[in-house]
C-alpha cells in the first residue's frame, strides 16, 4: 500500500521546508466543547508536553493517582515531536486525589486541574489550535498566493503521514540524487494483517486496524479529485446521489439531485462532502456518487473485507479540510502559521499542500 500518489489539490509544492527541527516549531492547544463544572468524580488536568506521546502520558498519570490505566482517557492523541496542551481525565470516585504538585514527569508540566461530572470523550473536543514555524524556505516566490488559495479554497481532508507511522530512510548510497524513501510501520502492520498475520499486541493492531481504514478513505479522497478532473467538474460541487455533512457534525444526509441552493450551501461551507469510513453495512450513496464509491471499493477488495470482518461499521467523514482563522507571518525564510482545524484533521494535510517538508 503506496502513499506517495495521492493528488495534490493546488498542485505539487515546489517549496522545500524545514518541519518540526525542534519542538517548539509545531504548536498545538485543545479546545474542549465545555468548561469543567468544578464537581464531579472526574478530575480533569490539562497538562503541557514536549517531546512526549499522549498514550504514554496517560500511563504515567494513572501511575501516579493508583489508577487502572482504564480510568484515564483523553478526546485526542497528540503529536510527540511538538509541544502540546491537551487534557486529561482520571476517573477517582471516593478517592482523594494525589499531590499533583509532586508529579514529576520530565517534559510535561501540569497547568490547570478540574473536576467535572464527566469523563473525557474524542467528542468533547471542538477544535485544535496550531502554531506552525516552518524554516529555511527553499524560496518564498509564489507562497502568499497558495496561502491565499489555500484559505480560500481548502484541502483535501487526507490523513496525514502520522496516521500511517510513515518514516524516511537514508540513501542507501552516497548519490544524491537518489530520492528518500518512505516507508508507513502502521501500513507494514496492516499489510500483514492482510496477509494472514496476528498481531498480539493489542495498541499495535488497533494502529494497524486505523492506519488501514484511513489509507482507504484516501483512496477515496485521491479518486475524487481524479473523478473530478477527468469530468471536469468541481471538486467543491456535489454529484448526483451523494452523502452530505453538515458543517461541524457528523450529522449527514443523501442528496439525490443537487440544486443551486446545495451548491451554494457547498460554497458557503455551511455543508460539505463526504467519503466513506469503511465498515459493515451500505454506502447510503446512490446514483452517480454510489457509482463512483462502488468502484474506488472495487479496486481494494481485501482491505474492505478486511474492515467488514473486523465489525466497523460504515460511517462518513468530510472530503475538504477549511483551515480556520488561518494567519501568517513570513521573516526571511522562515514562516510561521496559525490557524484552527476540527478535531481528527492533520495540520500536515495543509502543509502538504504548501511545501515539501523534511
Amino acid at each position: 500500500m503506496q502513499t506517495d500518489h495521492w493528488l495534490h489539490y493546488h498542485g505539487t509544492p515546489n517549496i522545500t521546508a524545514e518541519l518540526k527541527s525542534r519542538p517548539e516549531d509545531f504548536i498545538v492547544k485543545e479546545l474542549l466543547t465545555f468548561e469543567p463544572l468544578g464537581e464531579g468524580e472526574h478530575c480533569l488536568i490539562w497538562l503541557k508536553k514536549t517531546g512526549l506521546n499522549t498514550a504514554f502520558v496517560a500511563e504515567q498519570l494513572a501511575k501516579f493517582a493508583q489508577l487502572p490505566l482504564r480510568n484515564v482517557s483523553y478526546a485526542g492523541r497528540k503529536d510527540k515531536f511538538a509541544v502540546t496542551e491537551q487534557w486529561f481525565s482520571l476517573h477517582m470516585p471516593g478517592k482523594a486525589e494525589p499531590d499533583w504538585s509532586t508529579f514529576n514527569l520530565p517534559g510535561a508540566e501540569i497547568l490547570r486541574r478540574e473536576r467535572h461530572h464527566k469523563k473525557l470523550r474524542p467528542g468533547n473536543l471542538d477544535s485544535n489550535q496550531f502554531q506552525i514555524t516552518l524554516r529555511n524556505l527553499s524560496h518564498t516566490e509564489g507562497l502568499e498566493a497558495r496561502l491565499a488559495q489555500i484559505e480560500k479554497l481548502g484541502v483535501p481532508n487526507y490523513y496525514g503521514s502520522q496516521r500511517f507511522g510513515e518514516i524516511r530512510l537514508q540513501p542507501e548510497t552516497d548519490d544524491s540524487s537518489q530520492t528518500t524513501k518512505r516507508r508507513g510501520g502502521n501500513l507494514e502492520l496492516a499489510q500483514k494483517m492482510l496477509e494472514g498475520e496476528s498481531i498480539r499486541n493489542r495498541n499495535k493492531r488497533s494502529m494497524a486496524i486505523s492506519a488501514l481504514r484511513s489509507w482507504l478513505f484516501n483512496e477515496f479522497v485521491h479518486g475524487r479529485i481524479h473523478y473530478a478532473r477527468h469530468n471536469n467538474q468541481s471538486i467543491h460541487e456535489a454529484i448526483s446521489g451523494d452523502i452530505l455533512m453538515l458543517a461541524g457534525s457528523n450529522s449527514f444526509f443523501h442528496c439525490e439531485t443537487p440544486d443551486a441552493m446545495i451548491q451554494s450551501r457547498l460554497k458557503e461551507q455551511d455543508i460539505q462532502l463526504s467519503a466513506p469510513l469503511w465498515g459493515k453495512g451500505e454506502l447510503g450513496s446512490t446514483g452517480e456518487a454510489l457509482a463512483f464509491e462502488s468502484s474506488i471499493a472495487e479496486q481494494h477488495p481485501e482491505q474492505c473485507e478486511m474492515l467488514e470482518a473486523l465489525g466497523l461499521k460504515q460511517e462518513r467523514r468530510p472530503l475538504w479540510l477549511y483551515p480556520l482563522k488561518l494567519n501568517w507571518e513570513l521573516s526571511g525564510n522562515n514562516l510561521t502559521l496559525q490557524f484552527y482545524l476540527p478535531p481528527g484533521c492533520f495540520a500536515t494535510s495543509i502543509l502538504r499542500e504548501l511545501v515539501i517538508t523534511d
